[in-house]
C-alpha cells in the first residue's frame, strides 16, 4: 500500500462522530471552525439560573500560558466538567482566580479579576457569555493573524509559534508553582504503526515538555515512562484516550496525520 493510500484510509477512519464540533442533527458532528476548536463551556457550579455558562477559549489561553501551568500547577482536570469551579474559589485565588486576580501582569497587560463579587454584573459577562451577544475583547483573527499556519484545529501551528518566539507562554506562577530543576528530555524516537505502508511516528519529548512538562502525561495518561510499556491503539486515540486526550479537542487534532506520521517505513 502506498503512503498516500494509507494516509487516506486513516483519514476516512478519523472522520467519525467523535470529532469535536457542533451536532448537525444527523447524528454526526461537523468539524469546528478554527475559532471554535478547543472551546469549552463551563456551567457555573452552584449558581444555576443566576448566570449563563462560561465560554472558555483554549486558543486565547494557550497563547499566554502552557498547558502544564493550568492542568498541573493550578489543578484543572483535563476533562471538561472534571473540576467544579465556584465563585468563592476564584475569589480565594484558586482555579481561574490564580491568574484572574486583577494583579497579575502577563505580556504587559493586567489580567482582570474574576468573581470580584457574585452579584451578576456587566463584568461577569466577560466570562459568563454563552447565549449572550457579547463582543470579545480579544479577536481570534487578530490574535492569530501573524502566527504560522496549521492545517487543522485552530489553523495555527502553536508549536512553531512558540519555537519562533512569536508567543511566550507563561509556565510558572509565583505562589502557585513549585520551582523545578530542569531535566534532560529524551531523544526523539520512532513508533511503528501496525498498518502496512503507514509512515512511522516520530515522537519528541522535547516538544511535548515545553507545553505539558512530564507531569501532564505521566502517570495519568501514560502510566509507564519507558518506551513500549504502555500499549494503545489508534482506535483508543480516536476515542480520546492516550494521545487523544489532547489530540482530539485542544492540541492539533488526529485529522492531521502527517504531523506525527512523518518517516516512511523502510
Amino acid at each position: 500500500m502506498s503512503r498516500a493510500a494509507a494516509v487516506g484510509l486513516l483519514l476516512i477512519s478519523i472522520l467519525t462522530p467523535s470529532a469535536p464540533g457542533a451536532d448537525t442533527g444527523s447524528g454526526k458532528k461537523r468539524r469546528p471552525l478554527p475559532s471554535e476548536f478547543g472551546r469549552v463551556v463551563l456551567a457555573p457550579a452552584g449558581e444555576k439560573g443566576k448566570l449563563p455558562p462560561v465560554l472558555f477559549e483554549h486558543w486565547l489561553h494557550r497563547s499566554k500560558f502552557t498547558c502544564r501551568l493550568c492542568h498541573v500547577d493550578i489543578g484543572f482536570a483535563m476533562k471538561a466538567g472534571g473540576t467544579a469551579v465556584k465563585a468563592a474559589d476564584n475569589e480565594a485565588g484558586y482555579y481561574c482566580g490564580a491568574c484572574h486576580n486583577g494583579k497579575l501582569v502577563v505580556q504587559g497587560q493586567k489580567v482582570f479579576a474574576s468573581c470580584a463579587n457574585i452579584t451578576p454584573s456587566q463584568a461577569c459577562l466577560r466570562c459568563h457569555s454563552v447565549g449572550m451577544n457579547i463582543v470579545p475583547e480579544v479577536d481570534f483573527a487578530s490574535l492569530t493573524r501573524n502566527l504560522p499556519r496549521g492545517r487543522f484545529g485552530n489553523g495555527v501551528d502553536w508549536e512553531k509559534a512558540e519555537q519562533d518566539k512569536l508567543i511566550h507562554p507563561l509556565d510558572e506562577l509565583d505562589g502557585i508553582s513549585i520551582k523545578r530543576q530542569p531535566i534532560t528530555a529524551q531523544k526523539d524516537f520512532a513508533l511503528s504503526p501496525k498498518m502496512e505502508g503507514m509512515p512511522e511516528i516520530i515522537f519528541s519529548h522535547k516538544k511535548h515538555t515545553v507545553w505539558s512538562g512530564c507531569e501532564g502525561c505521566h502517570p495519568d495518561i501514560f502510566v509507564g515512562v519507558k518506551k513500549g510499556v504502555t500499549k494503545y491503539t489508534m482506535v483508543e486515540i480516536f476515542d480520546g484516550k492516550f494521545c487523544g486526550v489532547c489530540h482530539s479537542s485542544v492540541a492539533f487534532p488526529t485529522l492531521d496525520c502527517q504531523r506525527c506520521h512523518v518517516r516512511p517505513v523502510k
